[in-house]
């Protein structure tokens, strides 16, 4: 190749690319930059957001016994102020930063905080070290005040920056703590103002949250109405037991007292508290349920291992107490489901070093939760079962009702698949490889990616419960198709066919032909981009399904690990992190990545992703208010609709959230 080859190459726009061009931002300028990364973008939710974080770490103070009230206080002009009485950010200078205090460190540095190590904080909900830093950094005007050994100190900031040195303002004898006034940035978040009822919402769950906590809301009376008030005071010594009897009202339980309660958790082998568990739940009549989880006071949505927990108390709890009764022939067939669909739960576990899913900490998954959830809850609900057997037995029947109402209905969709199976038998030529039916678990469907993974999967399945449906590639995007195109696709007319529930409005999942719909793509980006088209036809054309929760996402691993005769699967390089520090700490480990699913031999593929025992499932489902089921379409609307200047925009504001080495693997 002729060296002149590369001096005729063009020039883009007679820049050079040297090391000048490359930008390093210090300080909170990465937030200010990409704040999307930090607080999941700048709407109405990401500025209440802040509120949130401020709030999280008064709380913390008050879970960990150093603080007991909580003032937080809604100005005009978007002014919001957050104080607690407990033991003030530590103003002495900091050992690593000469010449700055650790109140200036913890404001104005990323991943600084009192909670990494648990010697300040056995539990809390902020992890990161990110929280009052990326509010600082997002706020045109910020003042922390801090009261510790009688004085006052305080300092101010402006996006981040700082405006001047911590100041000593003089003796406070009767008072302690810090207090956190920011206003939120217009160059960020626009003309976007705090709500009033929002902000009110947060801090009443908080209060019941942690039952030792007085918080006193205020707001500026132009601020107030009817339904928000200009002062009010919180303070609930039952906790969620109290939320909980407020939530039901006058409506008829089975029951008519809750199940609630709370436990400390045994200590770890070191003497250390491992924290403390409280529940409330209660079986109304005729209701559709609701579920909340907390881990140290943050909602965890999606639920979790401590939801896990709770699930396996009650349901051994139920069928032990069958068992007493001497229903426990019938009691047998008694799901988890069974015991909480249609109840009314709340549950908030205090755990040491949480894991989550996401940053965003809507699923817990720190193995011990489980466990710890279910022996401290069994007990107290063996007891609350067996004290009053007149109570027991209300319960078990309504439960053993359920099951009975969840069977009958299985029965049915069973007569329908078979007879829709024969039906469509030629219709479907090599693409259903349908299940018998015939054993005792419940049916599912597994829609793979790729001939290749559908031949494994077939080998994989348990043949009684398990069906296969593979699908070519990637599917239409219904959310920018037409009707008539929606209509004319065969990948989407055979599922249709398959599931035979109907679309649109006609969509009945009581008609539907398998307990439980799993997608199961390859672990890589064109995998989750499948996965994503799946899950946009079955919000738009079947929404009765998800809604119902019958849809899943399988969890396929992305790595095998392998040292000497120990092996282990990773979702993903987090968990292969995790295992490698773990399960083989100090050893040589050999590491294989999978580039699909068609690479697994069929027992891999049953081990890691298709057994019931040891696979791991995500149910995709819909909020229950209507206002969050407009949020998804909304959302689903703006990242898998026509107009591509939303998708733009999306993945503007998420660039920064990318890894690098993950694109470069």
């Amino acid at each position: 190749m002729s060296d002149d080859l590369f001096d005729k190459l063009p020039s883009a726009g007679g820049e050079s690319y040297d090391g000048s061009a490359i930008e390093v931002l210090e300080g909170l300028e990465p937030v200010r930059r990409r704040p999307g990364m930090y607080i999941g973008g700048t709407d109405e939710r990401a500025l209440h957001h802040l509120a949130a974080e401020v709030l999280d770490n008064a709380m913390d103070e008050a879970v960990a016994g150093h603080a007991n009230r909580i003032e937080v206080t809604l100005d005009e002009g978007n002014r919001l102020t957050i104080t607690d009485n407990g033991r003030g950010i530590p103003v002495d200078e900091h050992p690593k930063f000469p010449g700055k205090s650790a109140l200036e460190v913890i404001l104005s540095t990323l991943h600084s905080g009192g909670k990494f190590s648990g010697k300040a904080y056995a539990t809390s909900g902020g992890l990161h070290g990110v929280g009052i830093s990326v509010v600082n950094a997002l706020s045109s005007h910020t003042r922390v005040e801090v009261a510790r050994s009688k004085e006052l100190f305080a300092q101010e900031f402006a996006r981040g920056a700082t405006l001047g040195p911590l100041q000593k303002i003089g003796a406070a004898p009767n008072r302690r703590g810090t207090a956190v006034s920011f206003t939120p940035d217009t160059e960020i978040f626009g003309d976007q103002q705090f709500k009033p009822a929002r902000l009110f919402k947060l801090v009443r769950s908080k209060a019941y949250l942690f039952a030792g906590v007085e918080i006193r809301w205020r707001c500026a009376p132009s601020l107030a109405d009817d339904t928000i008030p200009a002062e009010a005071t919180f303070q609930f010594p039952g906790g969620l037991a109290d939320h909980l009897a407020e939530q039901i009202g006058s409506r008829e339980c089975v029951t008519t007292q809750f199940f609630s309660g709370t436990q400390d958790f045994p200590r770890g082998d070191d003497g250390s508290e491992q924290g403390r568990v409280e529940w409330a739940i209660a079986w109304p009549l005729y209701s559709d349920g609701s579920y909340s989880w907390y881990c140290n006071t943050i909602p965890t949505p999606d639920g979790g291992t401590h939801e896990q927990g709770l699930r396996a108390a009650l349901t051994k709890g139920i069928r032990a107490f069958a068992e007493l009764v001497g229903q426990q022939k019938k009691a047998k067939d008694i799901t988890p489901d069974d015991v909480v669909t249609g109840s009314e739960v709340m549950l908030s576990v205090f755990i040491r070093d949480p894991q989550f899913q996401s940053q965003t900490k809507d699923r817990l998954t720190s193995p011990e939760a489980a466990r710890l959830v279910e022996a401290a809850v069994r007990d107290h609900f063996d007891h609350f079962l067996t004290d009053n057997l007149e109570r027991g037995k209300a319960l078990l029947g309504a439960v053993m009702e359920r099951m009975d109402e969840r069977l009958r209905r299985k029965a049915e969709r069973e007569v329908k698949r078979k007879t829709a199976t024969n039906a469509r038998k030629l219709r479907l030529p090599g693409k259903l490889t349908d299940c018998s039916g015939e054993g005792g678990g419940e049916t599912e469907l597994f829609i793979v990616e790729g001939d290749s993974a559908g031949g494994s999967a077939k080998q994989a399945r348990n043949r009684k419960t398990q069906a296969i449906l593979p699908i070519r590639g990637k599917i239409l995007n219904v959310a920018s198709a037409t009707a008539d195109k929606i209509r004319a696709n065969s990948e989407i007319a055979d599922l249709g066919l398959a599931l035979g529930c109907g679309t649109r409005k006609d969509c009945n999942a009581d008609n539907l032909r398998y307990d439980r719909v799993i997608i199961m793509t390859d672990a890589d980006v064109d995998g989750a981009h499948i996965a994503t088209l799946l899950m946009t036809f079955f919000f738009q054309e079947m929404p009765d399904i998800v809604r119902r929760g019958h849809l899943y996402l399988a969890q396929p691993p992305l790595y095998r690990l392998t040292a000497g005769s120990t092996s282990a699967y990773a979702r993903d390089d987090a968990h292969r992190a995790e295992l490698e520090a773990t399960v083989f700490k100090n050893k040589k480990v050999e590491v294989g990545r999978f580039k699909g699913l068609g690479e697994m031999n069929p027992g891999q593929l049953r081990e890691t992703t298709m057994a019931p025992e040891s696979r791991s499932l995500i149910r995709i489902t819909l909020p229950p208010e209507y206002e969050g089921r407009a949020a998804v379409k909304d959302l689903v609307d703006r990242l898998m609709g026509r107009n591509p200047e939303h998708r733009f925009m999306f993945i503007q504001n998420r660039a920064g959230e990318i890894d690098p080495e993950l694109i470069d693997a």
